[in-house]
């Protein structure tokens, strides 16, 4: 089957640095696809080459079996990282400004209730919110309505209610079998809204599939989360566990949650605050990359 999107060996070289190297990835239709990775990774630069902002230095982009052209254009959604909007101009008029660059668009009425702007319409785009600035600009991307929407760290500076609001905005974007690619820096983001992910580092893709099958295939294990200060120094040597130090925390990945608990009560740790946990995406991205996520 043929897949909507489709990325083949592509690179991007900058005199000595290779930003994307080689990077493969099949897109399909109706999908949310994450691209996860520290700064640096690729993620940006290998968006910026399939929306035909960035020219590839080698490498073939396909969208339904063809090089991207106009009709790719016409057909896709961009809501990027940072986008400058004209000043003393209103949400309104950003819409209908917009509006006028499409040969297709959405009723500007549907997308003004879908994206809740009804409450600052008249308002200068320059005295919004930060959630009401990425709704604004989740609408202008949806203004053509796109057959594929490429989110760029969509929700960064958000504060957490913002955050899973606009989520939601996302979920039912996808209920409409829109094809979405989303670079994130947020795991629970990943988590909550991609079908499947592709991590990069060094612009490579390092590991892929869906949240469940990587954490499935990588971890076997449980996370047992201790206060640093009530640890002792010889815990630091304890059997058949991986030790990792966060913050003021000491995280243990235990592959037998029974005998490690046994272990640390024969060592006298106290267990009162103690938290067990299954891996999650960040633990994923550690164990391949050593790199805190938003480092």
């Amino acid at each position: 089957m043929q897949a909507l999107l489709e990325v083949r060996e592509l690179v991007k070289q900058y005199r000595e640095i290779r930003a994307v190297d080689g990077i493969t990835l099949r897109i399909e239709r109706g999908s949310c696809v994450g691209l996860l990775g520290p700064n640096g990774a690729g993620k940006t630069t290998t968006v910026e080459m399939i929306e035909g902002i960035t020219t590839p230095s080698s490498g073939e982009i396909l969208f339904k079996g063809a090089p991207i052209d106009e009709e790719f254009r016409q057909c896709a959604g961009i809501m990027f990282q940072n986008t400058a909007l004209q000043e003393f101009i209103t949400v309104s008029e950003i819409l209908t400004l917009f509006q006028r660059f499409y040969q297709r668009t959405r009723p500007l009425d549907e997308l003004i209730e879908r994206c809740a702007l009804h409450d600052f319409l008249t308002r200068d785009v320059q005295k919004l919110s930060g959630g009401q600035r990425q709704r604004l600009l989740l609408a202008v991307a949806l203004i053509n309505d796109p057959e594929i929407l490429f989110l760029d760290e969509p929700t960064t500076g958000l504060d957490p209610q913002a955050r899973r609001n606009f989520w939601q905005l996302i979920d039912d974007i996808k209920a409409e079998q829109k094809t979405i690619v989303l670079t994130t820096h947020y795991m629970e983001e990943a988590y909550q809204l991609c079908d499947e992910i592709a991590i990069l580092d060094r612009g490579r893709i390092i590991a892929q599939g869906s949240p469940e099958q990587l954490l499935q295939a990588h971890f076997k294990n449980s996370v047992i989360t201790l206060p640093l200060k009530q640890v002792p120094e010889t815990l630091h040597h304890l059997p058949g566990v991986i030790l990792q130090r966060r913050n003021s925390q000491l995280e243990i990945h235990s592959g037998n949650l029974n005998s490690s608990m046994r272990s640390l009560l024969d060592l006298g740790v106290s267990l009162e605050q103690m938290q067990v946990r299954s891996p999650t995406l960040e633990d994923l991205f550690l164990e391949l990359t050593g790199h805190e996520l938003r480092a």
